[in-house]
């Protein structure tokens, strides 16, 4: 039933490799540069240390507007940019530009989400005591929502994966690119089968360990 499976096992291995290279790049992105970003959209927001409501607006609108953009979309209309930082379109690192472009904003949502989840008692109480602004994003803000930036973070995993899967429209290679190129293409059932259930697997794993891991750092 697997034959065509079997004869593809060198390529699937390689596929997976890429689609490793795309969500971790995207990842890492959002994690460097998604981050900060939400906390500035918290600490800028009405009533907080560094309320600023035009710096907040503009912030807020990029957001809301690569956000809204289908990732497709986002994917054909970035190829200039990847040409012009990589000087190429094709492979997995030149499909992780516009994965991270829309992973940045994406995880910088969850991250403030996250933020304003913790007890206005608890930055009260470090203000108090006379905590800078640093020290409170670092020891309070970030600490007591850690929580939930890991199951953020899982989140956008989870949600790069699935998108890494659209590379192949700009040669990004990865399993979803050769699920369509065998499976739909070629009529290969057997390969699509086989790319889903791994696809469902790598899910399914990557939600059992953030999970596991943000009940380990959830102290409250």
């Amino acid at each position: 039933m697997f034959d065509n499976v079997i004869q593809l096992l060198p390529e699937i291995w390689l596929s997976l490799g890429q689609t490793a290279i795309m969500v971790g790049i995207s990842v890492g992105s959002a994690l460097l540069f998604g981050t900060p970003l939400g906390v500035v959209l918290y600490l800028t927001d009405e009533g907080q240390p560094w309320q600023n409501p035009v710096l907040y607006r503009v912030l807020n609108y990029v957001v809301n507007m690569v956000r809204s953009f289908p990732f497709i979309i986002l994917l054909v209309s970035l190829i200039p940019l990847t040409r012009l930082l990589l000087g190429t379109t094709i492979g997995p690192v030149a499909a992780s530009v516009p994965l991270s472009v829309a992973a940045i904003p994406y995880f910088a949502r969850l991250v403030e989400q996250s933020i304003r989840e913790v007890p206005k008692g608890v930055i009260e109480a470090a203000v108090s005591m006379g905590a800078t602004t640093p020290q409170i994003i670092r020891r309070v803000l970030l600490v007591e929502a850690r929580s939930g930036l890991v199951l953020g973070t899982t989140v956008v995993t989870i949600s790069f994966l699935s998108n890494s899967a659209m590379a192949g429209v700009v040669g990004g290679g990865g399993i979803g690119d050769l699920a369509i190129r065998y499976g739909y293409y070629r009529f290969e059932t057997d390969v699509m089968v086989a790319m889903i259930l791994i696809l469902i697997l790598l899910v399914q794993l990557f939600q059992f360990i953030g999970n596991r891991v943000a009940r380990f750092v959830d102290k409250r």
